[in-house]
Parts: structure tokens; sequence; C-alpha cells
């Protein structure tokens, strides 16, 4: 049974945390490595950015307008919103996410998916660029839980977690029953999420069924 985690008041605090962190990272980033791949699939590190800042300034009815004019279809949704606030100079992107830092805005969705958005787009920047970020173990946990209850038609990934035991190395989290994946709750989320790993990052009978 999984363990239920409520981020409760303090999740905003955390993204701005995470959002912060992230600007300190890539205000000194070289022109040339703004068209680096991300892990998010077609988009480079630039876009992922714009990303995130469409993301904070996102409204709830801003949302339900957007996604209705296009057709319903959440790829086309975040594409539109990247080609919105993808500025020609990224550090203009870069400024337009710094002045979004504190912004508590959402679309309609659970909490945990602010904490899915700054974790694991995070992620999709900094690892191809050789950048590291310390998570919190915790928030990164109820991100996790939201991840594998959550169908990937909906941005989830529970199809991937069927007949696994997940188990996060770095905090108390279990979610599942099946072959064992154990691994940080970093490294688990980005997994679920369908992102690529190292294999030494997790390990366990049903480390390969996860990451397939």
């Amino acid at each position: 049974m999984s363990r239920k985690r409520n981020p409760g008041a303090g999740i905003w605090t955390v993204v701005h945390d995470e959002r912060t962190a992230l600007v300190r990272d890539l205000e000194a980033l070289p022109a040339d490595k703004w068209a680096t791949p991300s892990l998010c699939p077609g988009w480079d590190v630039h876009d992922v950015l714009a990303h995130l800042v469409d993301d904070a300034k996102t409204t709830r009815l801003g949302f339900v307008r957007r996604f209705i004019a296009a057709g319903f279809d959440f790829d086309r949704c975040n594409a539109q919103g990247v080609a919105r606030e993808r500025a020609k100079d990224p550090f203009g992107t870069l400024d337009a996410f710094r002045a979004a830092v504190r912004r508590t805005t959402s679309a309609p969705a659970p909490p945990a998916t602010r904490l899915v958005e700054v974790f694991v787009h995070g992620e999709d920047i900094r690892r191809p660029l050789g950048l590291a970020r310390s998570y919190p173990a915790s928030h990164v946990a109820s991100a996790l839980a939201y991840q594998a209850a959550t169908s990937m038609k909906l941005g989830g990934g529970k199809e991937r977690t069927e007949g696994l035991r997940l188990e996060a190395t770095d905090t108390e989290f279990g979610t599942g029953a099946g072959k064992l994946v154990r691994g940080t709750a970093s490294a688990l989320l980005l997994a679920v999420s369908g992102r690529p790993l190292d294999t030494h990052e997790l390990a366990g009978p049903g480390t390969a069924a996860l990451l397939a």
C-alpha cells in the first residue's frame, strides 16, 4: 500500500525554492549551452525553461481556455505554451522565469503536480548540462506517489509501475507489489516519469522493466 503524503501549505515554499535554485544555476550558462537537448523528448534546455515559465504563469481559467483552444490535446497545449514564452534570447526567458518565481497560480490539478513540475523539469535541464542538485527527499516522494498513481495519459507513470514494488532509499516511501526496484526518491521519480537513468541509480529485479 502506498504511504500517502500531503505537502500541505508548505508546497509553495518548496516550489519557490526550486525555481530560485534553477534561476541561480542558469544565470551563468554559456549561450551555446541553451540548445542542449533536455531529458524531455523533443525539447532543448531553453524549451523546458519556457515551459516552466508558462506553467508558473498559468491560472485555472487560463488553462481551461487554452486547453479548449488546443483541441483538448495536452501536448499541443504545452507546445503552444513553449512557443508563447520562449524569448529569442534565452536570458529573456530566464528573466521571465525569475519574475514568476513567487507566483502561486496553477492549472486545475492536484498540488503534487507542482512538485512534479519543478523536480522532473529541473532534472530535465540539469542532467544534460552536468549540473547537480540535492532535492528534499520527502517532497520528491510526494511527487513520486502522485506519478505512480496517475495514468500516463494524464502525464503520470502508473502503467510503468505495474507489477513492481518501488522503495526509496533516502526517505520513507514504498508503493506497489511485485518485483522490487530501489533507489533514491529522485531517481525513482524520473524513471516513473519516463526519463532515462544510468542503470546504477536503481537496483532490484524490477529495474529493467521500469527502465524499458
